[in-house]
């Protein structure tokens, strides 16, 4: 085609790279919370509080910008979400000093700011690539899990170096050029697109199907509620320990917090490659077997390895197992929106899906201290988040591909 001379649909997933390189300071925020304990008296749970809020409104924006870039287009939505994270990252530079500036700064703008560009990207890509969606949907969110790499040392220095406004001030700039540049390049595919030698599945005869569903129709189809459990699951597991991964390796393998806050980059690591892989091998396994892997990894990592981490080693296994494992769930649910819903409307039905982790952000990283404080000990909540896994898998094989049973 025409149109697939003109536009290299790499360029799309280059430009959704840089991107999400830069939203992954999301997760480097934890980089903040001892300087502004140290240096504001502030306390753990207040320095908690304005990542709680970004995690929610990352989820409610995801929402608002998926039903608009459906009908505007991701361009003006990507850019719309930079300068919204730019203006909270700068507002943070100014109101840091007080536990409510930072969550309406860094928690609300810069949430909803994240939530607004998160989406268009992965979006954009699927819509280019159809013939691997899961590999493009790895690639392209690969870099939210890995940023934390690239940002957390960077703010670690420009906090020590510059003070902690000066650094929210550095990392707004960083957003605006990074998100609001690599946002300029995203447009969607001409309508009837299809790569070269690449024909879509025909679908079964004796099912009706439908190629699109609208937002209204998913949610009120069993299916979609199906799929959402099955993201909560995923995601609550693995933020659970993502969040505890230095309290776990202090009470269970008995290291000193610094020892234990070493193997964070590692697991970052493991995040990012999680995406990758699972979303490239889901192209060959599928979707579900995939899925049902993610889970196995998790039951490997809550069963055998964390609650018996009696050395560094076993901790970090463990503690990559979870990330790696989690990564893949940020992969598959993309795609899997798109093979059961269609892509029309897959910002806004992908918004609506993404809740789940959104209701996972908020709530999972606190379930674990409460698990921990009703039995005494933070390797009964393995057990816990066992049964969930167990119970996750369950819910894969009722997954299906849903029958349009409308007009």
């Amino acid at each position: 085609m025409a149109d697939e001379k003109l536009t290299n649909r790499w360029l799309m997933v280059a430009a959704a790279l840089v991107m999400q390189l830069c939203l992954g300071v999301l997760y480097s925020y934890s980089v903040f919370r001892g300087p502004l304990s140290k240096e504001l008296g502030m306390t753990v749970k207040d320095t908690g509080y304005p990542l709680m809020a970004s995690f929610f409104f990352f989820a409610v924006g995801m929402i608002v910008a998926g039903r608009w870039q459906d009908k505007a287009g991701p361009k003006k939505v990507a850019i719309f979400g930079g300068v919204l994270l730019a203006v909270g990252c700068f507002l943070a530079g100014v109101l840091y000093k007080t536990v409510g500036g930072l969550v309406f700064s860094y928690g609300i703008l810069g949430g909803l700011g994240v939530g607004f560009a998160y989406v268009t990207p992965i979006a954009t890509c699927i819509k280019w690539f159809p013939d691997m969606r899961g590999t493009i949907t790895g690639l392209a969110v690969f870099g939210f899990g890995a940023g934390t790499l690239i940002f957390g040392p960077l703010i670690s220095k420009m906090v020590t170096t510059s003070g902690i406004g000066n650094a929210f001030f550095a990392v707004g700039v960083i957003m605006l050029v990074g998100v609001c540049g690599s946002g300029s390049l995203f447009k969607v595919p001409p309508a009837g697109y299809k790569p070269a030698g690449w024909n879509p599945p025909t679908p079964s005869a004796s099912t009706a199907t439908k190629a699109d569903w609208s937002p209204n129709e998913m949610i009120g189809n069993g299916q979609f509620w199906v799929l959402w459990l099955i993201y909560l699951f995923g995601a609550a597991a693995g933020l659970m320990i993502i969040g505890q991964a230095v309290p776990i390796g202090v009470e269970v393998a008995k290291l000193t917090p610094a020892v234990a806050a070493g193997g964070l980059g590692t697991m970052a690591l493991l995040n990012g490659l999680g995406r990758l892989v699972h979303g490239s091998i889901s192209d060959k396994l599928g979707r579900k077997n995939t899925l049902i892997l993610c889970f196995a990894e998790y039951l490997v990592a809550f069963l055998i390895l964390l609650p018996n981490s009696d050395t560094f080693t076993k901790w970090l296994v463990g503690i990559c197992i979870v990330g790696f494992s989690y990564g893949g769930y940020l992969a598959l649910m993309p795609s899997l929106t798109a093979d059961y819903f269609g892509t029309k409307s897959l910002g806004h039905n992908y918004g609506y899906l993404f809740t789940a982790w959104g209701i996972a952000g908020v709530f999972g990283p606190y379930m674990i201290d409460a698990i921990k404080t009703a039995t005494g000990a933070v390797t009964m909540a393995m057990y816990y988040i066992s049964a969930a896994c167990v119970a996750g898998i369950v819910l894969v094989f009722v997954s299906k591909k849903p029958e349009f049973k409308g007009a």
